[in-house]
Formats: C-alpha cells, structure tokens, sequence
C-alpha cells in the first residue's frame, strides 16, 4: 500500500497551502513593528504584583525574637521546624491568627508537626530552651522530616532557630 496525493482535490490543494503558509511563517517571521499596542497589555502587565512583601533576610532566631512574627496584625508569620525557620506568610489562610495551624505562627512547630498534633501542649513555653525532641518514635521524627521537605519546596527558608541567649 504506497502513499498517494490527489492535488485535485480541492481539500487535499487548501490543506498543502495552509501547511506551506504555516512552516513559512515559522522559518521567516515577520519584523514589523505593530502600529498598535495589543488590547491586553493596555491596562498594564498583569503579572507585575501590586506591592512586592518587604524583604525579609537571612537571620538567626531565638524563641523569643521569633514569637512576634506570628501574623498578628496582618504581619508576617515565621514558624520553625527542627531549627529551621520558614517565611509561611503566603499561607496565613492556614498559619495566621485563625488558621488551623495558627498555634505554630512564631513558635517552635517541631514536636507538633512530628506528632501530628496542634495542640499547644505541643510547644515549648518562649521562656525555656528548644525542645530537644527527646521520646518522638522514629516515624515521628520522619514525619517531622516530612514536613521540612514540604516546607522546604514551598516556603521560603529565612533563618534558624538557637536557644534564648545564644545570639
């Protein structure tokens, strides 16, 4: 069975044509500059943000320096894992003052994010040194190791978390 074109076919001839037009218009395009601007760039990019967050650098944090990023007041919220301590200010639906992990904004998330638990008795009081994690079962641990990868590809990393007096 070979491959046969009929060019008298009208629809067979439009079909070259268009094919012909297409790949002309691929290797050659055209140069000219358009008289007008596009209807859709008129009013603006619409990817330009508009404000951008102020920046927020790389720092060290201790329990108490970290507690007031808690989302409060429409402010930033930080929020630690394992001595990292992750900007999740694009996710205050879940971590500000009323969200579901709303307890973590500004503190130390590690036993609870181990555990799976949102409970307060979860966190360590401001006052005393970071919760070693002593007792987590090891699927406890690796689900806390869970949570950094997550946070990791979501959030940006801005700093880590020492003990109170060790700045």
């Amino acid at each position: 069975m070979g491959l046969s074109l009929d060019f008298g076919s009208p629809v067979n001839t439009a079909l070259l044509l268009y094919i012909l037009y297409s790949v002309q218009r691929i290797l050659f395009p055209s140069t000219e500059i358009p008289l007008t601007i596009p209807n859709e760039f008129k009013s603006g990019y619409s990817w330009i943000p508009e404000s951008h967050p102020p920046t927020l650098l790389y720092k060290t944090y201790t329990p108490i320096t970290l507690e007031p990023f808690n989302g409060k007041d429409g402010g930033r919220i930080l929020l630690a894992i394992d001595g990292i301590v992750f900007d999740v200010t694009n996710g205050r639906n879940f971590y500000g003052p009323n969200g579901m992990y709303g307890n973590f904004a500004g503190r130390d998330a590690s036993r609870g994010m181990a555990k799976q638990s949102f409970d307060t008795e979860m966190l360590t009081p401001l006052d005393q040194p970071l919760d070693k994690l002593e007792g987590l079962a090891k699927d406890e641990i690796e689900n806390m190791k869970g949570w950094i990868d997550h946070f990791s590809n979501k959030y940006i990393v801005c700093g880590n978390l020492v003990n109170n007096g060790a700045v």
